[in-house]
This record gives C-alpha cells, sequence and structure tokens, in this order.
C-alpha cells in the first residue's frame, strides 16, 4: 500500500509527553509535516503513514513504527526514545547530539511513560507539564483533545529547538575552552562571556587543575570556582572566602580589600567585580589565603 509522504500517526484519546516529544522531533528534523500527523488507533489508517508512534504494537525502526507497549518489546524506550535512536542510527544525527538530548530530555520522558521516574512532592518534570496541556475534563471530546495536542506539540518543539540551538552555541564554543585549557593551569580567564562548564568537563576537565574561571558578566566580571567534576556541579573545588558569604559593595571591599567589589554569593562559589583587574586581585586573594600558587601570573 503506498504511503502518505511524511505523515505521522499517532493514538487518538489523551496524549502523553513521549507521542508529543517523539511527534516534535520529527517535525524538527523536517521528516514529517505538522498537517499531515493523524491521531487514530485504526490499523486500516494507520498503514498508510509513513511513521507511526506509540500505537500499532510493533517496533520496526526500518519500516518507521515506533511502539512499545506490546509484550514482546524489553527495552526501555518509550516512542521519544525509539524516535531519538532512529535519528542516530539513520545518520540523521550524530551520536554526540544525540547523547545530547538523550541527557537533557529524552532520558526523563522515556523513564516517566514507563513509570520508572521518582514522583517526587513539589518536582515538576517535562512529561508533567506536557500533562498538564491535556483538557481537564475527562469526557473532552477529540476535537478538543486535537487542539490540544497541537498546542502540546508546539511547545515541545519550540523546547527542543532552543535545546538544539543551545547544543551548537556550545558546541562553537568548545574550541575556546579548549584553548584556555591548554593555556591556563590556576584559573580559565575568558574575555567574553561563554558557556564553558559542558566543554570543560567533556574535554576531561575532571583531571585539568584549574580552581576558578574568570570572565565577563554582563558590565562586569565574574570569579567563580570550578566544580570537582560535572556531576558534582553545584560543589567547587576551592571555595571562596567564608568571610566573603553575602556580601554586597562597600561591606565587601572593607572585607576584601578590593575597590570594585560588588557581590559574593553566600555559596561561595561565586563572585561579581566591577573589573577585570578587580576579579584577578580577588582571584589571588584567594590563592593566597588558601596557601596556594597563580601558576598564570596573571597580575
Amino acid at each position: 500500500m503506498k504511503k502518505i509522504a511524511r505523515s505521522l500517526g499517532i493514538h487518538d484519546g489523551p496524549f502523553h509527553a513521549d507521542e508529543v516529544t517523539a511527534s516534535a522531533l520529527l517535525l524538527l528534523y523536517n521528516l514529517v509535516d505538522r498537517d499531515k500527523i493523524i491521531r487514530t488507533r485504526d490499523p486500516a489508517i494507520l498503514v498508510k503513514c509513513e511513521f507511526v508512534c506509540d500505537v500499532g504494537g510493533v517496533y520496526d525502526p526500518a519500516n518507521k513504527l515506533f511502539d512499545h507497549h506490546q509484550v514482546e518489546y524489553t527495552g526501555f524506550l518509550s516512542s521519544a526514545g525509539m524516535v531519538l535512536m532512529y535519528l542516530k542510527n539513520a545518520q540523521i544525527i550524530e551520536a554526540e547530539e544525540w547523547q545530547f538530548f538523550q541527557n537533557a530530555l529524552v532520558f526523563g520522558v522515556d523513564e516517566h511513560d514507563n513509570g520508572r521516574a521518582p514522583q517526587v512532592v513539589g518536582y515538576c518534570s517535562f512529561s508533567h507539564v506536557i500533562a498538564n496541556f491535556v483538557p481537564i475534563s475527562y469526557t473532552a471530546d477529540e476535537k478538543e483533545l486535537l487542539e490540544a495536542f497541537l498546542q502540546a506539540l508546539d511547545f515541545a518543539h519550540g523546547h527542543i529547538f532552543r535545546l538544539r540551538k543551545r547544543y551548537f552555541y556550545n558546541k562553537e564554543c568548545r574550541n575556546i575552552v579548549r584553548e584556555k585549557m591548554i593555556r591556563y593551569k590556576t584559573c580559565l580567564l575568558f574575555d567574553k562571556a561563554i558557556p564553558w562548564m559542558e566543554s570543560f568537563f567533556a574535554l576531561r576537565g575532571k583531571n585539568h587543575p584549574a580552581l576558578f574561571v574568570v570572565m565577563p558578566a554582563a558590565s562586569h566580571w565574574k570569579l567563580r570556582g570550578i566544580p570537582p567534576s560535572y556531576d558534582q556541579r553545584m560543589q567547587v573545588r576551592i571555595s571562596l572566602p567564608r568571610e566573603w558569604a553575602g556580601l554586597l559593595d562597600d561591606q565587601l571591599k572593607k572585607v576584601s580589600g578590593i575597590d570594585g567589589a560588588i557581590f559574593c554569593h553566600k555559596g561561595r562559589f561565586t563572585s561579581v567585580w566591577k573589573t577585570r583587574t578587580d576579579a584577578l586581585k580577588a582571584l589571588d586573594y584567594v590563592l593566597k589565603s588558601n596557601g596556594l600558587e597563580n601558576h598564570d601570573n596573571f597580575i
């Protein structure tokens, strides 16, 4: 039977984050058309669709069928993870991009849909947000459900579109981070504000000796501690001085002796200074207070 090119079949009725995410991924990579998404459980209609997700009882990537509900499937993916895996195996995306989406979104969607995600009071995941698009009334008709699904789809598409842009921007910045890691030993000094942490640890930063980062922060400069590892990114290798914690402006100026002092976070992981020179003076203060040498000799 001739397939409807660029069409996608998904189940009707209430929707979930996995098929919404799967649909958004197929849209993002220009494999289906939004106006060719068909919500049905009718096998006679599904068989005409080029892609079928979360319905149909078959997982067969070669034939673009991505359901995970049948007993025969014993894996851990939902339709979202299946589609993401298809994009990688079909070489539509590279393995690194697959890993990015897996870590940033899809693993959590799969875990939630398959009942493995922890349900923590007060914690709202992407899957919870998508679920809130479903009409409140259990008696909502298919027209209401379709309208709600399309709203959820547009939201999900916008989210993963921005995630992908952020991924490519981070990747562009990686060469800058690599150069700084080669050049500096104690503190990575950047001339402009860029995302650095993911690239730093992707480049084996866990084994790099740097303790701090100095870079512009809007019209000021920041001195920030480097975490011991990416998994421990809420910690730092060396904390800023205890006596700086939570201080602002004149209070911080008085304690640090640095005229350009603006702010030190009470968690002692980051601080803000008026100029580059002020931030480097703060770095020197911290290193000396801990009996450490500045191998980069900024000042």
